[in-house]
C-alpha cells in the first residue's frame, strides 16, 4: 500500500475519475471545494454518517463503532471515542492501535490526518488542514489548499486544542489545553500556547 492509498477508499477513488478538484485534494494541490460535485457529495456523506453515530451511540455503541470504522476505514485496534464527531472526509483519517477521542472532535478538510497508536485527544479539538488563497481574487474563486497534519504516537492533547495546516507534532509529546498550534512541535516536548511553543521537555520515569 502506497502512502497516498491509505488516504482513499473505494467511495473516494470511484469518483477520481469523474472530478479534477478531488484529482488535486488528493494530490495535495490547489483546489475548489465549491466548485465541485465530488468533494460536496462527500461531505454531506460523511457528516451524515456522523449526524447517525452521534444518535445512536448511547442506545446502541456497537452500530455506532461499526458506522465509524466504515466512515473511517484508517481506524486502528482497540479505538475509544465519545460524541460528537465531525469528520469531512472519513478516508482521509487513519487513527493507530487503542489512540481514545474524546466529545467535540472535529477534523475539517480533505488534507490527509494520520494520528499515531496510543493517542489521547481532549475533548473541542479541532484539526483543521485547509488553507484558503490570500489573494483575493482566488479566494472569492474558491481556491484552497489541502495540507496534511500528522501527530505521532502516544501524545497527549489537552482540551480545546487547535491543529492548524501542515502541523506535525512528535512522539510522546503533550499540548496544553487551549493551544493553537500553528507549526511542527519535536516529540518529548510540553508545549502550549498561542502560538504554541515548546515550554520544556518532558522527564523520562
Amino acid at each position: 500500500m502506497t502512502q497516498q492509498s491509505r488516504f482513499i477508499d473505494d467511495r473516494m477513488a470511484a469518483l477520481l475519475e469523474t472530478d479534477e478538484d478531488l484529482r488535486r485534494m488528493v494530490a495535495g494541490d490547489w483546489m475548489r471545494y465549491r466548485a465541485s460535485p465530488a468533494l460536496q457529495t462527500l461531505t454531506r456523506e460523511a457528516n451524515a454518517t456522523c449526524e447517525a453515530i452521534n444518535r445512536i451511540y448511547y442506545d446502541d455503541a456497537e452500530e455506532a463503532m461499526r458506522l465509524f470504522r466504515g466512515l473511517v476505514p484508517g481506524a486502528g485496534a482497540g479505538i475509544d471515542f465519545r460524541p460528537p464527531i465531525r469528520i469531512d472526509y472519513g478516508a482521509r483519517l487513519v487513527i493507530g492501535d487503542r489512540t481514545f477521542i474524546n466529545a467535540d472532535f472535529m477534523v475539517i478538510g480533505g488534507g490527509a490526518v494520520s494520528i499515531g497508536a496510543d493517542c489521547l485527544i481532549g475533548p473541542r479539538c479541532g484539526i483543521y488542514t485547509p488553507n484558503h488563497a490570500e489573494d483575493i481574487a482566488r479566494r472569492l474563486d474558491g481556491w484552497e489548499l489541502p495540507r496534511p497534519v500528522t501527530i505521532g504516537n502516544n501524545v497527549w492533547i489537552g482540551g480545546s486544542v487547535t491543529i492548524t495546516p501542515g502541523v506535525t507534532i512528535g512522539d510522546n509529546s503533550i499540548i496544553g489545553a487551549g493551544s493553537v498550534v500553528t507549526r511542527d512541535v519535536p516529540a518529548g516536548v510540553l508545549a502550549a500556547g498561542n502560538p504554541c511553543r515548546v515550554i520544556r521537555p518532558i522527564a523520562e520515569g
